[in-house]
Parts: structure tokens; sequence; C-alpha cells
């Protein structure tokens, strides 16, 4: 057998050992932000040894979930670009879109911002937050939204909004697969509950 066909399979395994240990320590760091190296190894299967190959610490660990998370927020918000949507419907899109990152990237909620700082999770929330403030402009033009305050100001507190609506997730005080916290943000935004709630069960559906 040649070089090459020998690497191959050494390959695909490293990498498949990669994502097996990244997708084990977002659960458990989710579960238990303070989750060591050697129990997330041992819940990913693997000997100490093999998850330093791949990471060699926690901070290198925490980096590699922060760039799939990265990357993932940027697929979410593409999705979320329906030109066809009213204010209502690109809203709750968007927070919708956002909470299926933010729920299964969790963890960088806390640890993210704990390991590398305000600055760091405010350059990886900043395209979420400018696509917020078009959307809520948008609608504060066409009356659908509250206009008492600044764009900038609604978007921003509906930004905290849905932070505090994920980390009560984490604390295990509720559970949402998106819709609910749609219609909290829309209502947040100024639209009747019983019209919000239907536009986030639309957009479900």
């Amino acid at each position: 057998m040649t070089p090459d066909a020998t690497a191959q399979p050494r390959r695909s395994h490293a990498r498949a050992n990669r994502a097996r240990i990244l997708a084990v320590a977002r659960r458990e760091l989710s579960a238990n932000p303070e989750a060591t190296i050697e129990e997330i190894a041992r819940a990913a299967g693997v000997v100490r040894r093999t998850l330093y190959a791949h990471f060699p610490g926690r901070t290198a660990l925490l980096e590699a979930i922060a760039d799939e998370g990265a990357e993932a927020l940027r697929g979410a918000l593409a999705a979320a670009a329906v030109p066809a949507d009213s204010p209502e419907q690109a809203l709750a899109r968007h927070t919708m879109e956002l909470w299926r990152v933010g729920d299964r990237y969790r963890t960088l909620l806390t640890l993210g911002r704990q390991c590398f700082g305000d600055a760091w999770f405010a350059d990886l929330t900043d395209p979420a937050r400018r696509d917020a403030v078009a959307i809520v402009r948008r609608g504060q033009a066409d009356g659908v939204f509250h206009g008492h305050l600044p764009a900038e100001v609604l978007a921003s507190a509906l930004g905290a909004l849905m932070l505090s609506l994920l980390e009560s997730v984490n604390a295990g005080l509720w559970e949402d697969s998106g819709p609910g916290a749609a219609t909290a943000i829309l209502i947040g935004a100024g639209v009747p509950p019983e019209r919000a709630a239907g536009v986030a069960a639309g957009l479900a559906r």
C-alpha cells in the first residue's frame, strides 16, 4: 500500500475524532461549564493524549468551538435574509435562526466572554446586531414596531432580551425551540401578543 493510501484513512479518522470531541465538548460544557479536559476526553471516548493532539488546552478547545459558532452564526444570518418578509416576519425569522445557533453554542455566552472578553463577544455578534438594527428601522418606518426609541437602542434591548432568554434555558428555567423567543422579541418590539404569536407560529410551520 502506498504512503498516500495509508495517510488518507488516518486523516479521515483524525477529522472524525476532532469533530466528535468538539460535539461532546459543546454538550459537556453546556451541562457543566467547569468540565475538565479529562472529563471531556472520557465522554468523547478518547484518551487525553488524543484530545491534546487536536486541542493543546482548554483555551484551544474553546477557540475551536468559537470558530464553529461564528461560522454557524454567518449561516444563520444568511438563512434569515428573506427579501419578501415583512418586518415582523423578518424579525421573527432573524430571532429563530439565531436561537438555533445560540441554543447549540450556549456555552459561549459565559465561557467565551470569560475566556476571550466582552470585546470578542461584541465582534462575534456585531453582524447580527447590524441586521437587527436594519430590520427594526424598517419596522419603525412601517409603523409596526415601537418608535419611541432609536432603532439602534431598541435592537440592542431586544438582543439583551434574547441573551437573557438563552441564559434562562441554561439555568433550566425554560425550554423553547425558537417560536417562544420570537414571540417575546416581537412583543418587545411593539407587536401585539396575539399577532406576535401568530407570526412566530407561521414561520415555525
